[in-house]
Order: C-alpha cells, then structure tokens, then sequence
C-alpha cells in the first residue's frame, strides 16, 4: 500500500528543496491588471515568489490583494498581463485547474465539511478509488502522512472536523494542499480568529512548508505576524505594487508608509479624555454557562479592555451584559436602573453592541448601508407609520461623512463595502442609536494598520465626548496602548482589572493562562 501512495506523487511534492531551489522564482505575477466597469482594481501588479520563501502580501482593505489572490486562484481571469508558475505560463480557467496546477488557498474562513471526518476533508475531491468503491486504506496512509509532515500524527483520522479548535481545522485544510501537490500555498488572514498558542503552532506549520520547498504568501495586517514569519514582502496600494523587500531590513513605520501613503505618526494615537462617574455596574453577573460571578465598575469617558484566550468568556460577558445570552445569576445597573435581560430593553438603557463576526451577526450583508446603520432607531425619521427616506438618507450621509467611510452613498449594499469600512458602519449603528455605554468585540479584526488607527481615534473622541467603552480584544498592543484600565478573563471569570500602565504583554498572558486564582 505504502507503494501505492509513492506512486501518487504526493510524497515527492513535500521534499525538502536543495538549496538551490530557495532562490528560485517559483511564482511570477507579471504587470497584472484588472478592472470592474469604471473601476481599477489592479494597475500593473507585480510580485513574485520564490521556493522555500513566506512572501508577506500587505496592504489596506481595498487595495487589491483579494483581487490579486483570486486571479492567482482562477476565481478572475485577468485583464492583462502574466504569471508563470515554475517557468511556464499559467492562465487557470477556474480554481479547480488552480489547484490542479499547484497553488492552494486557506481562507480566513475555512472550506471545509463540518460533518465529514478529517480523512474525508483531506481527500475531499481527490478521493482513493477503483470501480467506484473507495480505498480506505491508501487513503488513511496518504492522510497520515500528510498530518505527519504538519506535526500533527496523532489526530484520529475519524475525528468530525466540526469538533476541532480553528487552529486543527486550519491543520486538516493544509494538510488537503498538500495532498493536492500544492507547491504555492496563500494564507489569507489566518490568525484573525486563533488563539495566541494556536497562531504559534501555524507558524511552525509553515515554516515546515517553506522548509520543504513551498512558496507561502501570507496576507495579514498584522505587522508583529509579518516580522515573524516573513522573507520578503509585496506591498500593494490602491490597486498598484508600491514597494517590497527584505522584512529584515524593512522598519514598520516604512511599511505602514507605503500602505497608507502618508506618514503615520502614531500607530496608536491618543485622544485626552477624563473618566468620570459610574455609569454601569456588573453585579455578580452570571450567564449560562459563563461567565460567572463577575461584579465591575465602568465610569463615563473611560475606556475598560478585556483581554484572554479564546474561550474565556469575553465575548460571553459582553453579550451577557447587553442581555444576547440570558443571565443565570446576578444584574446589571445603568446609572440608577436594573433594565430586564434583552437587547430591546439593554439598548433603550443606552447600552450599544459590536459583534466580533461582522458578517454573520454585526451586520445585514444583503441590506444597505442606511438600513445598517438606522434600523434599531428609526424613531426619528417615522410619522404615523411612515419612514421619510429622505430625512434618513440625510443622517445617514452625515455618519459616512464623520467616519469618513469609503462608500458611493447610503444606498450603497453593505458587502461591497472593505471590511475596514463595514466595521465603521457597525459603529455608527450604535452611535446613531444615541448609546451611551459601547460594547465593541474585536472591533479592529480583520482591517488594516490605516484604517485601525482611525478607529483608536474615535474610541478614544466617544470617550473624550463621555460615553462608556468595553473593548474586547485578542490584541495586547492595542489594548495597552487605548485603554484606561485592562481586565483579564480566564475560565469564565474576570480575574483581575488594573490600570493599563500596571499590565505588560507577559502578565496579562501569564494571569490568563494561569489556573491559580490566587494569582490575580
């Protein structure tokens, strides 16, 4: 059997290259363009990608890396232009012939089967077979294998992939590329939503890739990532390459000049704001099943961060507090009221809600932008029944105008707004809803170094202008850098909340990991 699956090619597809295959251009994208009626969403890209290389793809939301990813995938056929792949043109009529050609993609949100066990997603599509009966057994070995070469041998092949963390189904969807002989593998934001041991585990898979060969582009806006497992790095803006280069000898604030194409003084910038008195108060606060017995303070024009791993109730306690999940012991005080445990009572209590996911929940992808950012308050635009559009169109084009939010008009559908841009209507809901308390879940997830630090700077303007801020966030820098004070969640409970200038990256980590209630 071990023969047959030799014979398959897979095994010599994950070779260690010589190296003299290190410096080889293994991917060639050659003066790319693109465009979508009067719009021009690739002029003249350029990157290339070498064997044994992580080449870091960086840019704002919009400016043409997904454009560019899906042409590299066969998604879009390209306007003009060439790539070759290994030394030969390349021109994929669709993503299957990508795949068959060697280049793999690892979505931000995975494609796999939930239902189906690993073995069946690894060999999904490219099932072991003779007279229409399925060989089990080759199967099982060239599965193994490839879990093998990730590190990961010992995961049970009849596991269902819906029961594994996000970091074991990104294992399953890699291991797939590699049994598909991929020799170009794309990361597109693949860390957005692992924990921070689950990131570091990704990063010895792919530097297993590149140790064997693989070229690896990675996409993230995350700087940090870049430095730690990139080579080289492609930086695109507005639908044209701006610049690349050796990550080594590249400083950030160069990156993030040619992102934005301006000088950005403060990654971080800092609003002067005063916190003032109790606004909302935690009293023992129980969900089902977590958190549990958690009792806080949040003042007015203050700014509270939460920080933990996944899992440890933080987006529980947000959507316990904002009466999402039902509460199972404990209450809630705003100001001088105790409103009852739903949302519609919660917002006309002044508490506002941004949900971590964006498309499934935090916004109406099908919907406009003014429906978004009006429909939980449309007191103001409705008569005896009637909603005067053009009062609201009006409101609304004053929201894109404060947030400065990249968009046609009002009118505009949601979903073909960047993801930056999305996350900025997802605020103005809850500003236009008049909140005076904000509970924002990862509200920088998934957008770009510019448009993150536009959101620092209106955080910290709300809490300048005495509104009330819970931030939840899976990354420690921003947390320390925004927040007046940082709580710490673990297993369900708040552990501890201390001033931010008291935490470091090390005991925040060291208190969320910890399993010593003592220790906070």
């Amino acid at each position: 059997m071990a023969a047959c699956w030799r014979r398959s090619g897979w095994a010599s597809s994950i070779k260690p290259g010589r190296k003299s295959d290190v410096a080889a251009p293994l991917l060639e994208m050659l003066g790319i363009r693109k465009r979508f009626g009067a719009t021009h969403a690739l002029r003249e890209v350029s990157l290339t990608a070498r064997a044994g290389e992580v080449l870091a793809l960086i840019g704002e939301n919009g400016a043409g890396k997904s454009t560019l990813m899906k042409i590299l995938s066969g998604v879009y056929q390209p306007d003009g232009g060439a790539i070759q792949l290994a030394g030969r043109p390349y021109a994929p009529q669709g993503p299957a012939a990508a795949r068959r050609a060697g280049v793999a993609m690892i979505y931000q949100e995975l494609n796999l089967a939930p239902d189906l066990s690993i073995e069946d997603n690894i060999l999904l599509g490219q099932e072991r077979s003779r007279f229409g009966l399925v060989k089990r057994s080759e199967q099982r070995t060239i599965a193994r294998a490839a879990l093998a070469q990730l590190g990961h041998a010992a995961l049970s092949l009849d596991l269902l992939v819906g029961r594994l963390s996000v970091g074991l189904q990104q294992v399953v969807e890699i291991a797939r590329a590699l049994v598909q002989q991929a020799r170009v593998v794309v990361f597109d934001e693949p860390t957005s939503s692992l924990a921070r041991h689950d990131v570091e585990h990704l990063f010895e898979v792919i530097r297993k890739l590149k140790g064997a060969g693989l070229a690896v582009i990675y996409i993230s806006h995350f700087l940090e990532e870049i430095r730690a497992i990139g080579d080289r790095y492609t930086v695109l803006r507005d639908g044209e390459s701006v610049g690349s280069g050796n990550v080594a000898s590249a400083t950030e604030a160069q990156i993030v000049s040619l992102m934005v194409g301006r000088q950005i003084a403060e990654l971080f910038p800092q609003v002067a704001h005063q916190p003032g008195a109790p606004i909302l108060t935690a009293e023992q606060l129980s969900g089902a099943p977590i958190p549990e017995h958690v009792s806080f303070s949040l003042r007015r024009g203050e700014i509270l961060g939460i920080a933990g791993l996944v899992g440890a109730g933080r987006t529980e306690l947000l959507r316990t507090l904002f009466g999402l999940n039902a509460t199972r012991h404990g209450g809630v005080l705003v100001e001088q009221l105790r409103p009852r445990p739903t949302p519609r009572a919660r917002i006309r209590a002044g508490l506002g809600f941004v949900s971590e996911d964006r498309k499934g929940e935090g916004l109406a992808q099908i919907r406009s932008i003014e429906d978004n950012a009006t429909l939980s308050r449309l007191a103001p635009y409705s008569r005896a029944g009637w909603l005067n559009l053009r009062r609201r169109r009006q409101a609304v084009r004053g929201w894109l105008a404060r947030l400065q939010v990249k968009a046609r008009g009002p009118e505009q559908p949601i979903h073909e707004l960047s993801g930056g841009n999305q996350q900025k209507i997802a605020l103005a809901r809850v500003l236009h809803q008049e909140a005076q308390v904000l509970l924002l879940d990862e509200p920088t997830r998934g957008i770009d170094v510019g448009t993150k630090a536009e959101i620092y700077r209106l955080i910290g303007q709300l809490a300048a202008d005495g509104k009330a801020i819970i931030f939840v966030s899976s990354y420690l820098p921003e947390l320390l850098a925004v927040c007046d004070r940082i709580g710490v969640m673990a297993r369900g409970r708040l552990r501890a909340i201390r001033p931010a200038g008291e935490w470091s990256e090390e005991t925040i980590m060291a208190l969320a990991v910890s399993d010593d209630e003592a220790a906070a």
